[in-house]
């Protein structure tokens, strides 16, 4: 199922999705024009979807997933656009979203108990257009955040801020420990920092105490599903707060990642403080542990077989003996 649908141009029907007011329609905020470049006008293949899927096994729950993966059916680059002959293979960049439905997918099959996982694939194209959203345009995301742009082709991040700002007011209600996870191929720099076999994982404080990445590269290691630990630091914070009284954060600079120092740490940042996570780390009434996951080197080489990273390691961090 994953490497189905990391290779297909995806085309989605279903209805979409329901945000907290109970109407229909793209999350609030960062992705409310359709898709990451706001040119879904009028084409219903090109429209934006959030796909939600949800598992709940058997006896009491302990522990309650929330996974967010960037499903951009193709990369444009937006208004960016990629030129120079890097945008071949761009149908690949939703292999976040996929490795969401392969982790349900393993659910499926070996039907862990005393545990409850919610995904959230969102689904978008980033393309040119008339509408297309521009650098210097500020958006408001669904948690109040007011967001500068700084370059189109840094759109995973934008569609899943709010998809994690919701699921981050979902884990607020829930009674037991929780864990919020985004999964994306990000970015550039995550290739150049650690080679093209490696997932790379980011902890928030609250993830960190519990040595989730460490964990999680232990699972991998044991699995051969490989991660490098990389550490979300003050400095990447500084780099994505506003730089004027007309924003709060930075979503980009105009360079690429793989020209920009801590290009694969910086978006974790910004992340967390787009969706509202920045108000929920150790020192907070409600910690909630966030883990971000860049598989921009693992999700596998073009042309050729995608991997289905990090599906393994999650599994075997989050699933062995549950079952």
């Amino acid at each position: 199922m994953y490497h189905c649908m990391v290779d297909a141009y995806v085309m989605l029907h279903t209805p979409k999705y329901k945000d907290k007011t109970g109407r229909l329609g793209c999350m609030h905020g960062l992705v409310t024009r359709g898709n990451a470049s706001g040119v879904c006008a009028g084409i219903d293949r090109h429209a934006a979807r959030v796909l939600e899927l949800e598992y709940v096994g058997e006896g009491p729950t302990d522990l309650t997933l929330f996974l967010v993966g960037k499903g951009v059916t193709y990369d444009t680059g937006g208004a960016d656009i990629k030129a120079g002959g890097v945008m071949a293979g761009m149908h690949r960049d939703k292999c976040g979203a996929a490795a969401v439905a392969g982790f349900f997918q393993v659910l499926s099959v070996l039907r862990p108990k005393g545990m409850k996982a919610v995904g959230y694939m969102s689904m978008v194209r980033n393309s040119v257009g008339t509408d297309c959203y521009v650098s210097d345009e500020i958006i408001t995301s669904r948690a109040g955040v007011r967001v500068r742009v700084g370059n189109t082709d840094a759109e995973g991040r934008m569609a899943m801020a709010d998809v994690l700002c919701h699921a981050r007011e979902r884990a607020l209600e829930e009674p037991n420990q929780t864990h919020l996870l985004t999964i994306a191929t990000l970015t550039g720099h995550a290739v150049r920092a650690m080679g093209p076999a490696y997932s790379i994982i980011l902890d928030n404080g609250p993830a960190s105490k519990l040595k989730t990445a460490q964990k999680v590269q232990e699972a991998g290691d044991m699995m051969g599903d490989p991660f490098e630990v990389s550490t979300i630091r003050r400095e990447d914070y500084d780099f994505i707060a506003g730089k004027s009284e007309y924003e709060d954060v930075l979503q980009a600079n105009s360079q690429p990642s793989t020209s920009t120092a801590r290009g694969h740490q910086y978006p974790a940042a910004f992340l967390i403080r787009a969706s509202g996570l920045d108000k929920h780390g150790i020192d907070s009434k409600q910690p909630l542990p966030y883990s971000h996951i860049d598989i921009a080197g693992s999700s596998g080489p073009f042309p050729g077989v995608p991997t289905g990273a990090p599906v393994v390691a999650l599994a075997a961090h989050f699933l062995l003996g549950r079952f």
